[in-house]
């Protein structure tokens, strides 16, 4: 290669620290000039209010930092509940979107009740994501779902299916490898990358164990994260890598690592982007 291909670094501040002074202090320290926000102050993006936003905006903007993609809930919630539920979330993900100057948000395909088989709710989880998607397009922002584990979208097949089946230029997909060791995908870049390759449009960085689920640093699992991202090198890839550690704890709304425990995480990953000629900006 002539060229060295450039992404975008970013993180889940959140997993850092509740405080948006420190989650931004040691992203730039890492060379991240980006963040994805999921809570500040411990309290969820969608439940901060005008005020609370208008104070983390002053944060992001006084030390330069610019936002990657809202990491909402949207969609983490049983497949049960009235499409309204979600909308109106999503609604307040927008907002904070459009105060924090991110096109990008992140949801989710829905849960469902232990029991249920994933083939039964499906026709549900698309008409809620075709209402998402279209409130979406209406707002001019982009949705990005992520492959969550145990949700409908868990594997790449119900990735796709979800995609094409929505068919909306808004409703595109984030990457992770560790979710889909842990829901057995076994080789994720085989059984995946090229099948969702033409609607990927973020990359979140975890990866893990096959044996126990258990995420740990980029390119010490499972996830054939050296080959995702030389593939994605080679396709010309030039968007956001997003770190999502989940080294010290994993709740049912994301995870936490702590600075020291992120700061190993964008060292194990910076080690695998110098590997394949990449450079994280």
């Amino acid at each position: 290669m002539t060229d060295r291909a450039t992404w975008t670094l970013s993180g889940f501040g959140d997993e850092i620290d509740a405080d948006p002074v420190v989650q931004t202090a040691v992203l730039q320290a890492l060379g991240a000039s980006f963040i994805e926000v999921r809570s500040a102050w411990g309290v969820n993006i969608v439940d901060l209010d005008a005020a609370q936003l208008d104070r983390l905006a002053a944060v992001f903007e006084e030390r330069g930092m610019g936002v990657s993609a809202i990491a909402s809930p949207v969609g983490k919630v049983d497949v049960a509940l009235p499409v309204e539920h979600e909308v109106e979330r999503l609604g307040r993900a927008i907002a904070a979107a459009e105060r924090l100057g991110s096109r990008c948000i992140r949801l989710f395909s829905f849960f469902r009740a232990e029991g249920v088989a994933v083939e039964s709710i499906r026709d549900d989880v698309m008409v809620r994501m075709r209402a998402l998607a279209d409130r979406a397009e209406a707002a001019g922002v982009i949705l990005l779902h992520e492959n969550e584990k145990d949700i409908y979208g868990d594997t790449p097949e119900r990735c796709l299916d979800i995609v094409e089946t929505v068919g909306s230029p808004a409703l595109r997909l984030a990457w992770d490898s560790a979710n889909f060791v842990q829901v057995g995908v076994a080789r994720p870049f085989d059984d995946g990358y090229a099948l969702l390759r033409p609607h990927l449009e973020y990359l979140q960085v975890k990866d893990a164990l096959s044996a126990t689920g258990e995420v740990v640093p980029a390119g010490e699992g499972d996830g054939q994260l050296l080959e995702t991202l030389t593939a994605l090198r080679d396709d010309g890839y030039a968007g956001f890598a997003s770190l999502e550690p989940h080294l010290t704890d994993v709740n049912a709304l994301g995870g936490f690592s702590g600075p020291a425990a992120f700061g190993r995480a964008g060292r194990a990953f910076r080690l695998l982007t110098d590997r394949i000629g990449v450079t994280l900006a």
